[in-house]
């Protein structure tokens, strides 16, 4: 059923190649000032993850009895689809009607229409997946954690940035970076862990090579990572769970050991935080880089990270029916097929602009060369996405607290990236003027959007 269409939506910005985006932001917050004015009742939820922290997310729902009760449904799944993918759990408590809480557990579990994230949960977490429907006051109290990540510079470091069509790699000395690269590469289908293996020492001895010695080494990485072990990534994807756990799970502790220094290695995701921490210099801040994927982080005002997932790519954003899908978990809506080098080759390909048939990145390039020689469509393309961002930062906004957005990655390179950019706050300048008034879109100068992560990775080892 298309459940957005009960409400008030309209727009006031289309994007001109991908016309049927339906904002989340907007959706949302039609529903709760509807539900509002039938006398809305609480929807508490809370989210357990394995070291006892929890978050807590409140809204309103329709009341028992109203007509549009039903809507409650894909409502809530949405929302904590989002919380999912933002904060993690492995276990959630629906504070509110118990049909919106058989709903979710319906929904996640095996077979279910999010056995995906599900499964995806409980492999992180190490706990199988639960729903837990109870009364809003039954949610337990809110306990979230942070700490400092980074930010050393002393000494002579080695920082590497994994993504899925190029590893970037810097080599840096008391903050000064000598050396800096990019390598393209193809991670996502390779079932052979020893070209993971091979990929990234080649860039940490590239790298060594313009250092006297190496002190500590950075990694930055699609996926998730405790304690530098591998959990669970879209990088790995190809290879088999049994060979994963044999072979890719310690290889950064055991690249550690081989290379004799401190090695640290986190989410993509939180260096991007860093890197917008660090280059702002002020807190809170959600860095968001559109590479081949969405990797994002997020800092607290205190300069803090949380415990938090904060895998962007996988929210949704788009709440039409029948969307298009993200090609690992099969959900709809999803951020990964509009703000990174997939969104721009599904858009472009939708427009019929022919980007060749090379991998991600040489599409990436062909546009940006169309961009450059003036061609109208390759301009639409890039301001899809600026227009879709936009509404997508002021969704974000009700997920975090935050003063600064710094937007990186090789798709906001050059005027198309101005372009984005320039779109995106038009739409929050026009819609959502609140927002506006207390957030500042950034971009880092063009060296800091290509190789921002590596440098910022390279911080992240304190020296012993």
């Amino acid at each position: 059923m298309n459940w957005t269409s009960g409400f008030d939506v309209r727009p006031a910005f289309t994007p001109p190649l991908d016309p049927d985006f339906t904002p989340a932001s907007l959706v949302n917050r039609a529903f709760r000032k509807a539900a509002a004015e039938s006398g809305g009742i609480p929807l508490k939820l809370g989210l357990e993850r394995a070291d006892g922290s929890v978050s807590v997310y409140e809204t309103i729902v329709f009341p028992p009895g109203d007509p549009r009760f039903e809507l409650n449904l894909p409502y809530a799944e949405r929302i904590v689809k989002f919380l999912l993918w933002q904060r993690g759990a492995w276990k959630v408590y629906a504070g509110g009607p118990a049909a919106v809480g058989d709903y979710l557990r319906g929904g996640y579990r095996e077979g279910g229409a999010r056995a995906f994230d599900a499964d995806f949960m409980g492999k992180v977490y190490e706990h199988p997946f639960t729903v837990v429907t109870c009364a809003p006051e039954d949610v337990p109290a809110q306990r979230e954690t942070s700490v400092p990540l980074g930010r050393h510079l002393a000494g002579n470091r080695i920082g590497f940035d994994l993504g899925g069509s190029d590893r970037k790699a810097a080599a840096v000395k008391d903050g000064e970076v000598l050396f800096s690269e990019e390598i393209v590469w193809d991670p996502y289908h390779q079932a052979d862990p020893q070209y993971h293996y091979d990929g990234v020492m080649d860039s940490i001895k590239r790298a060594a090579a313009h250092l006297e010695h190496v002190d500590a080494i950075g990694g930055s990485a699609a996926g998730i990572y405790v304690n530098n072990r591998v959990r669970v990534g879209s990088l790995y994807r190809g290879i088999p769970r049994d060979i994963f756990e044999a072979q890719v799970a310690d290889m950064f502790l055991r690249i550690g050991r081989e290379m004799g220094v401190p090695i640290e290695v986190v989410n993509d995701g939180e260096v991007t935080a860093l890197a917008a921490s660090m280059s702002i210099g002020e807190n809170p801040v959600l860095g968001v880089a559109m590479g081949t994927s969405v990797a994002a982080g997020y800092v607290t005002g205190e300069g803090n990270i949380t415990g938090w997932l904060n895998e962007l790519a996988f929210v949704p954003v788009d709440y039409r029916e029948n969307g298009p899908a993200d090609e690992w978990s099969g959900d709809e809506g999803c951020a990964v097929q509009y703000f990174c080098q997939q969104g721009t080759a599904r858009i472009a390909a939708q427009a019929g602009l022919d980007l060749g048939s090379g991998k991600l990145p040489k599409r990436l390039v062909a546009l940006q060369g169309m961009m450059k020689q003036g061609n109208e469509t390759a301009r639409k393309v890039y301001e899809s996405v600026g227009i879709e961002f936009g509404y997508a930062i002021a969704h974000f906004a009700d997920f975090y607290e935050m003063k600064h957005l710094l937007i990186l990655g090789r798709v906001t390179s050059g005027e198309g990236g101005n372009l984005v950019v320039k779109k995106a706050q038009e739409v929050l300048n026009v819609e959502f003027p609140e927002i506006a008034a207390r957030l500042t879109l950034s971009t880092p100068d063009e060296k800091m959007k290509r190789l921002g992560q590596s440098i910022a990775a390279a911080s992240l080892p304190a020296l012993k």
